[in-house]
């Protein structure tokens, strides 16, 4: 039985489309910062083991599935990477690639272009600023609510479909459309 208030969902399409789709997921929520770790080796909260699973759920129910995944090295990416994947029914390899620690949004859009190219759907796991950044840069269509919530902000386990219609091409500004948004928040 759920717990809680149920969790934001927001949706303009089915998961079939045509050119390709980009499955944007922010790491879910992390301990605070302190002196003694690392950034990079900050392990998720219990709030974070408890959203990432959602995350996968919703992907599941939604019929949203990843040919790859493309993941930060982080520890909470990968924590929030390994606790979503038990939901997918085909799990995809997961590449662990060091240029999407903290990456800047030119950068995850040269990793994609480099290892998405023959794919049809592609999950990239990663950090904010710069998964929310090229979730807004990317989407130039779709439903005015949904693309108001994105401007909004995008919450820790928080989910962006956006479609390429023109494909891995189509990795610019104003080209996706925002499909649907999924999180964790009520």
């Amino acid at each position: 039985m759920p717990t809680g208030p149920a969790p934001h969902t927001t949706s303009s399409a089915s998961a079939g489309t045509a050119g390709c789709r980009l499955l944007l997921v922010r790491h879910a929520k992390a301990v605070a910062k302190d002196g003694a770790a690392e950034d990079a080796e900050r392990p998720l909260s219990d709030r974070g083991r408890a959203d990432a699973p959602r995350a996968g759920r919703w992907l599941a129910e939604s019929g949203f599935t990843p040919d790859l995944a493309l993941c930060s090295p982080a520890r909470r990416t990968r924590q929030t990477w390994q606790l979503l994947v038990p939901a997918l029914t085909a799990p995809p390899s997961a590449v662990y690639d060091e240029r999407l620690y903290n990456a800047v949004p030119n950068t995850l859009v040269t990793v994609l272009a480099e290892r998405a190219s023959s794919l049809g759907c592609v999950a990239l796991v990663g950090h904010n600023p710069g998964i929310h950044e090229l979730a807004s840069a990317l989407c130039g269509s779709g439903p005015p609510e949904l693309l108001e919530e994105l401007r909004a902000g995008l919450p820790t386990a928080g989910v962006v479909v956006v479609d390429l219609p023109g494909g891995w091409d189509a990795l610019t500004p104003g080209e996706g459309r925002l499909t649907a948004l999924w999180s964790p928040r009520s």
